[in-house]
């Protein structure tokens, strides 16, 4: 299964780049669902016997989260429909968008990850991957709603679908985390549901109430999440909302996979859970209630896709009577209806798509002759419209007649359910023929619309669906009761039969019946449309989600501008004070205990150096002008990094040595743009109050942490890390492994989120175009460039410098004269004398080799020495700064010509290439390996493999920092030649006169600031 998962996966990515080629691509995409189908059927002899296969890939056991997959009679069942389904409307598609429609290779692409998010979803044996797969169902059902980004219907209601699904996945994994952690349970469904049904689920280690309470707790919190899954109200105003999408989604996502996936799981889950009456009682209940008012619902509607919405909401409160009623027949019952519904109602979209696609509207007050003029779309979807009403001998007759014989006869509870089942279904009988009505029949005082001429591609997909729902009822009801049986028989009660002709009974009284009343209801519709527009409810869910929404909006408003006042030190303040609450409050109402005295140090050099450390970051915190408090500042951090050194943690040092040069770096670059002294220091007041909080936080964090080392009672498992390190990752430097090996997935998580973090905020800072331009020395003089370059102010007596193109010539002319060899740096030229330093430029052009070697070195030693991924990008970081530094943009865009964020992407595809490599070798993911070899020169040589994700982290550093470079550093000074001279150059050239005013205006401002001081002082 994973490989079909692959397979999807690999035409998602593909998809952008086929779709340019035209629309048959969709075709070419069609045949991975199709023949992942085929392969689905090979199966069929093995799972009519009652066999199952599984798959068994472990991802992080240690969280019971493993890519288990297991197909047995449901998911092979699930899986049919959604990679056949899936087929039809991929292929569907390559004709119901046009050649020029916008966004259609992005649509193909997230449409085959849908697809592969729901098998994932049906065929998983693990509840945490079922959740994972759950979501990426919403994100991708998200995308594909609010296809039409341009238009608000679309945004909105793909924001909706997105709000309410989420909201009941996180429910659903709060109760999937009780299942798995109570005594007993587990994160395989299988294990788990044998455990639930031998009474073993939490009963060993807690009380029974307590876990009754849990089990009930997690069966309300899976409920959710199906009910938001499968539009089960109060949740169902998301999907008529979300008929915004193009058609094929609604005919694949909302009629026969996503809104499916809410069903699969109570159906997954019935034999676990069928015997607690909070389930027995509330999964029918809700079903019934979204029976009824879907139904009522559509037969209010004129739009043809809401009609078949509404009735999608309406026939999915059907399906969850069914499969959650709790026994054998009523499942077995609700399965059958489960294939039939994903036939017919796709068909029925997959119609209605073609009517938009042929005439133009789908309103039904608008439409009329469609019958002769589309004579083969009304037959299929009449054919279609037939098993949607229960007509014999289709497949929705022979679910609903299997129902009704369970039901009839029965108990209280089951009279009252097929009661509600009957009057339901003839309100599906009257909006099937308000929909073939309003879509075929021919209408008095209505214009006949044009109709184009229509493709066998848009008709084929609709033709199949139909007579597959037709052969399905005639010849497919024992078979699919053969194959269903092993699965139904987990639960309580005599297994039902699925029968196209079961005799004369009472079922079959009720469902002439419900054709009657659905008739009936139809006839009359003219004064039933009167009667329910004078009907409204005086609540509405959607009203309801709306006022919630606007509440937490305003609430937000008012909390946001309460909070964030744009005050950098009140945020630190609340953030600190907040730490010392609830820091103060554990400590206080902890149960403390008398701890051995504390070493300060060990030797007089360690304590020296924290003296240095504390001294320079109280004078930081002093310091007036901002270069000196960045620079003590830095002090400050060097001295930790030497005290790490001196407990003998060299590579922690050099990772901080490194850090704390880049982070002075980023400063200074940012300190350009602000002003050389601080703002006005607070009262005297607020500044005593500030000393406090600071001392009070120093205090508790040094006093936390002194509890928390001497508070472990058991041996810490971070003495295992040598022998692991060495034996696991192949390496004898433990930081480096931790890493890399040990704690790879914290690290992939991490520079997952240094990715994203840096493409936002370059992206807030700067962005120029989306064609990754670099600024290089030779795009100095192309034609239409607007970076002039520098004259220098002798070459006009008494004018203010400037730049032109001559200049720019007799700089080229130079470089060229000059001879490659005798210019040190290509980029320096471009900028003015005083911001030229020949001493940095040689310096620059003889180390800048060096550094990357030594980077290079850092990066394949580090793994048994000092060094590692993260140290040699923060060293090659170091190389690039000086190359900018001494050179200005354009030799940074000499020194690499890359775009930061092909780095940065470049090097995330290579840590998960790495992480996930292993798992086609049989092994685990980001599990290592050891390889030997000799090399000439070098000698034998030990490769571990964890060095590609050390080389996909070098690379996500080197792209940090030079996006970094290129947003605070070269777009700073792109915007600085717009606006004109730099500060410093436009001192150094002016009149001496012009110099005096502005020391004097200088001297001024010094006497307000002294002022202010001796004010605030007093």
């Amino acid at each position: 299964m994973l490989i079909c998962l692959a397979l999807f996966m690999a035409g998602a990515l593909l998809a952008p780049p086929l779709m340019r080629k035209g629309r048959l691509g969709f075709v070419v995409l069609s045949i991975i669902p199709a023949a992942i189908f085929c392969y689905l059927l090979s199966l069929a002899p093995g799972i009519f016997r009652g066999k199952s296969s599984s798959e068994f890939w472990p991802w992080a056991p240690q969280l019971g989260m493993n890519l288990s997959f297991r197909i047995d009679q449901l998911s092979w069942l699930m899986a049919l429909i959604v990679t056949g389904v899936g087929a039809l409307v991929l292929f569907y598609c390559s004709r119901y968008f046009s050649a020029t429609a916008r966004g259609v290779p992005r649509f193909a692409a997230v449409f085959t990850a849908f697809a592969a998010a729901m098998l994932g979803l049906v065929t998983t044996n693990n509840t945490l991957s079922l959740y994972l797969f759950w979501e990426l169902t919403t994100v991708f059902s998200f995308l594909l709603i609010g296809h039409n980004y341009h238009t608000s219907v679309s945004r909105r209601a793909a924001m909706q679908a997105i709000i309410l699904t989420t909201a009941g996945g996180l429910a659903m994994l709060v109760g999937i985390i009780i299942l798995g952690e109570l005594p007993g349970g587990s994160y395989e469904i299988t294990e788990l549901l044998a455990s639930i049904q031998s009474n073993r689920l939490g009963v060993d280690q807690l009380t029974g109430h307590t876990a009754t309470a849990l089990l009930n707790t997690a069966v309300v919190l899976l409920m959710a999440g199906a009910f938001t899954k499968s539009a089960i109200i109060p949740f169902h105003f998301w999907l008529p909302a979300a008929m915004a999408a193009p058609t094929p989604v609604s005919a694949y996502l909302h009629a026969a996979a996503m809104v499916k996936a809410g069903v699969y799981l109570v159906a997954r889950f019935a034999p676990g859970f069928a015997g607690y009456s909070i389930w027995q009682i509330g999964i029918p209940l809700f079903g019934i209630c979204t029976l009824l008012l879907g139904g009522y619902r559509a037969l209010r509607q004129y739009d043809l896709k809401l009609v078949l919405a509404f009735g999608t909401v309406s026939q999915l409160g059907l399906l969850m009577i069914l499969v959650g009623y709790g026994t054998s027949a009523m499942l077995l019952a609700g399965l059958m209806m489960l294939l039939a519904h994903a036939l017919f109602k796709s068909a029925l979209f997959l119609s209605i798509g073609i009517i938009d696609w042929a005439v133009g509207t789908r309103d039904l007050r608008q439409l009329t002759g469609l019958r002769k003029k589309m004579p083969v779309t009304a037959l299929f979807s009449a054919l279609a419209g037939a098993s949607m009403m229960g007509l014999p001998p289709f497949a929705g007759f022979v679910a609903k007649e299997a129902a009704l014989h369970t039901l009839i006869g029965s108990d209280f509870r089951a009279t009252v359910t097929w009661i509600a089942i009957a009057l339901g279904s003839a309100f599906t009988v009257a909006y099937t023929l308000r929909y073939l009505w309003g879509a075929f029949a021919d209408k008095e005082n209505v214009v006949e619309l044009a109709v184009k001429e229509r493709s066998w591609m848009l008709l084929g997909p609709v033709i199949i669906l139909s007579l597959s729902g037709l052969l399905v009822g005639i010849i497919g009801g024992p078979s699919l009761e053969r194959l269903l049986l092993p699965y139904v028989e987990s639960l309580p009660g005599e297994s039902g039969h699925l029968l196209l002709w079961s005799g004369f009974s009472w079922a079959l009284l009720i469902t002439l019946l419900v054709l009657l009343s659905g008739f009936a209801i139809f006839a009359l519709r003219r004064p039933w449309e009167r009667i329910t527009e004078k009907l409204e409810f005086p609540l509405r869910a959607s009203g309801l989600y709306q006022k919630s929404i606007d509440g937490l909006e305003n609430l937000s408003g008012y909390v946001t501008g309460f909070t964030q006042r744009g005050s950098l030190p009140a945020y630190l303040s609340s953030i600190l004070f907040f730490t010392l609450l609830v820091g103060g409050a554990a400590l206080l109402g902890g149960n403390l205990q008398i701890r051995p005295a504390i070493r300060l140090f060990d030797t007089p050099a360690q304590l020296a150096v924290a003296v240095i450390a504390a001294l320079a970051a109280i004078f930081g915190a002093r310091a007036r002008h901002r270069i000196k408090a960045v620079l003590l500042i830095g002090v400050s951090g060097y001295a930790v990094a030497f005290i790490y050194e001196l407990y003998g943690a060299p590579d922690l040092a050099l990772t901080q040595t490194l850090a704390e040069t880049m982070s002075l770096v980023v400063f200074i670059l940012v300190l350009r743009r602000l002003p050389i002294y601080f703002s006005n220091r607070p009262l005297r007041l607020i500044r005593q109050m500030r000393i406090l909080l600071a001392c009070a936080i120093g205090i508790s964090a040094a006093l936390i942490t002194w509890l928390a080392a001497g508070a472990r009672t058991a041996t810490p498992i971070s003495q295992q890390f040598p022998a692991e390190a060495y034996y696991y990752g192949y390496g004898s430097n433990i930081v480096n492994v931790t890493l890399v090996d040990i704690r790879a997935g914290d690290t992939l998580g991490e520079i997952s989120v240094v990715v994203a973090a840096a493409v936002g905020i370059s992206s807030l800072l700067f962005i120029r175009d989306r064609k990754a331009r670099i600024d290089r020395f030779r795009n100095l003089l192309q034609p239409g460039n607007s970076v002039r370059v520098w004259e220098h102010p002798q070459d006009k007596k008494g004018e203010a410098p400037a730049w032109d193109a001559r200049r720019a010539r007799q700089i080229e002319s130079t470089v060229r004269a000059s001879g490659r060899n005798r210019l040190w740096l290509a980029g320096s030229t471009s900028l003015s004398s005083p911001r030229r330093s020949v001493i940095l430029e040689v310096g620059t052009r003889l180390v800048f080799h060096t550094i990357i070697l030594l980077s290079l070195y850092f990066l394949l030693a580090g793994h048994n020495n000092p060094g590692g991924g993260f140290a040699a990008g923060i060293m090659a970081g170091t190389a690039l700064v000086l190359r900018y530094v001494a050179g200005g943009r354009y030799e940074l865009g000499t020194a690499i010509p890359l775009h930061p964020g092909h780095l940065l992407g470049g090097g995330l595809a290579l840590a998960a290439i790495a992480a996930l490599a292993p798992t086609f070798f049989g092994g685990t993911i980001l599990q290592s390996a050891k390889f030997h070899f000799s090399l000439p020169l070098f000698g034998p040589v030990n490769l571990a493999t964890a060095i590609f994700f050390d080389i996909g982290v070098f690379f996500i550093v080197v792209g940090l920092v030079l996006d970094i470079l290129r947003s605070l550093g070269a777009e700073i000074d792109r915007h600085g030649e717009k606006e004109g001279i730099s500060d410093e150059v436009e001192m150094a050239l002016l009149p001496r006169e012009d110099i005096r005013r502005a020391a004097a205006e200088a001297a001024e401002a010094a006497a307000r600031y002294a002022a202010d001081e001796e004010e605030a002082h007093a």
